[in-house]
């Protein structure tokens, strides 16, 4: 097999090649290490390449499969990370100057067991700054270009190097939409687990109690099988609450029938435009996959979304007051970047942090303090939580209607640098469609369904009750077994 095949084949199809001798593991992976040098420059999607490591757990891996040895149905794909999920020896930076040169001496558990399923990390992906947004600008180490339109953001450096053929597969983290939103601005796949289904221990907190590591893939199989690696239970984190792994059959064929008697709930004043303005394109490509469904057999009903007025206040306020606190410890001394300006001890907090954190950080940082205050406290935080209490339980309510609820992932596809960055009101209003099932601690899945009239991706999410993660991937299998908008390139458009 060329190397230069390598990027059309999905990941589930890359390692039947390996296993069928078709090409080797260290083939494999410095065929990708090749697309990275060539075209990384121009994506930004990069910010660690492990080439020496990964061709060392190549070749060991390679002899594991030689042997017979069962690893997986991923062993010997290559595999990236988000830059906020710890690597052993591996530069971990949050995109952040804070952590530049930081080498954690442990890997994250979604490590552990990608490597004992015999999966190739190759790299680590450029991200926004601690993961706060989603415009792909706030990183400290350049922006991330879109694969379809360098002009144009990927939101995040794991979708754009999946899409780039840089990549088969990529781990990300999603706290407010941010593995969904990337995936639907790049024409690519991805998913946000049921919080508690996947370990936390070893990713870089930004909001602990909404962040959660989930797949981003060429299409939902993909997805599928690299979430039943990461999916599982974990001592070492409080809040994994499934004892066994996810398992997804995915030898079997999609039935014609498997839609039959599934009801899919479509929120009315989030498609028509009453919450935030929603681009024709976006619409028109979203209503284009409800007709998908209900041509497989799906019930489809419009509802009103409740509490939608609620969910960025309730968001930003319980988001910016975790990640207040879970940065605190990067002070200059026990953690992270120090100023060599600093003479006195007030200097080396209020300088190594003032010099080591971006603005977008700097922001919530305060936001959060100044929420958390005894004299706010009661205000801002502890009413937020009451309405992330009323979004759950609102939630509840809808599952007990509908099986899946489908709507919009953004408001607008893809935008031009600068569109978010000096205007952090848009930043935080481009998570109203995502950041309610952070709240609720729900699984969703991104799926691509299209294209706008300037030729950049369109996606659609799937939203499933707690744990419901076999509903959600059957429903995506269907939905991509009925389109082909999940194996379209850039540079290609049918």
């Amino acid at each position: 097999m060329k190397s230069g095949e390598l990027n059309k084949l999905t990941a589930l199809e890359l390692a039947s090649a390996i296993k069928a001798k078709k090409i080797s593991v260290p083939e494999a992976v410095s065929a990708y290490m090749d697309n990275i040098e060539k075209n990384d420059k121009q994506f930004n999607a990069f910010l660690t390449v492990a080439s020496e490591k990964a061709l060392e757990c190549a070749v060991e891996v390679q002899a594991k499969i030689d042997k017979g040895e069962v690893l997986s149905p991923l062993a010997g794909v290559p595999v990236s990370l988000k830059d906020n999920i710890s690597t052993e020896g591996i530069e971990t930076t949050c995109a952040s100057k804070m952590l530049k040169g930081y080498k954690p001496v442990y890997n994250a558990a979604v490590v552990e067991k990608l490597e004992r399923a015999g999966m190739i990390i190759i790299g680590k992906n450029n991200m926004d700054e601690f993961a706060l947004g989603c415009s792909g600008e706030t990183e400290a180490f350049g922006a991330i270009r879109n694969p379809w339109d360098v002009t144009r953001s990927a939101g995040d450096g794991s979708a754009a190097a999946v899409i780039a053929g840089e990549t088969p597969l990529a781990l990300g983290t999603d706290t407010g939409g941010y593995i969904r939103q990337p995936c639907a601005f790049c024409g690519i796949t991805g998913i946000n687990p049921t919080y508690g289904s996947v370990s936390r221990y070893g990713i870089i907190a930004n909001v602990s109690s909404m962040d959660q590591a989930g797949p981003v893939g060429q299409n939902i199989e993909d997805c599928a099988a690299l979430l039943s690696i990461i999916s599982g239970s974990d001592e070492r984190d409080s809040t994994c609450l499934i004892k066994e792994p996810f398992e997804f059959d995915l030898t079997a064929g999609v039935p014609a029938d498997s839609m039959k008697g599934v009801r899919i709930g479509v929120p009315a004043n989030v498609t028509s435009g009453a919450i935030t303005p929603l681009d024709d394109d976006i619409k028109n490509a979203v209503f284009a996959a409800v007709k998908e469904y209900e041509a497989a057999g799906a019930s489809i009903e419009e509802f009103e979304m409740p509490l939608m007025d609620y969910v960025i206040p309730a968001y930003c306020i319980i988001g910016s007051a975790e990640l207040s606190s879970n940065l605190a410890k990067f002070d200059g001394l026990k953690f992270g970047y120090r100023s060599g300006d600093a003479k006195t001890l007030s200097d080396v907090y209020k300088l190594s942090r003032t010099e080591g954190f971006g603005m977008e950080v700097k922001r919530r940082i305060m936001l959060g303090s100044f929420v958390l205050s005894a004299e706010q406290y009661e205000i801002y935080f502890k009413k937020a939580q009451q309405v992330r209490i009323l979004i759950r339980d609102a939630y509840k309510k809808l599952f007990e209607r509908f099986d899946f609820i489908l709507s919009p992932v953004t408001a607008a596809a893809a935008h031009k640098p600068g569109e978010y960055i000096d205007d952090p009101m848009k930043t935080y209003m481009g998570d109203i469609f995502t950041a309610s099932v952070n709240l609720a601690g729900l699984p969703a899945a991104a799926l691509p369904c299209g294209f706008n009239k300037q030729g950049m991706p369109v996606g659609f999410q799937l939203i499933g009750n707690t744990f419901s993660e076999n509903k959600l991937i059957n429903a995506g299998r269907v939905f991509q077994s009925r389109t082909n908008f999940h194996t379209i390139k850039p540079g290609k458009k049918s």
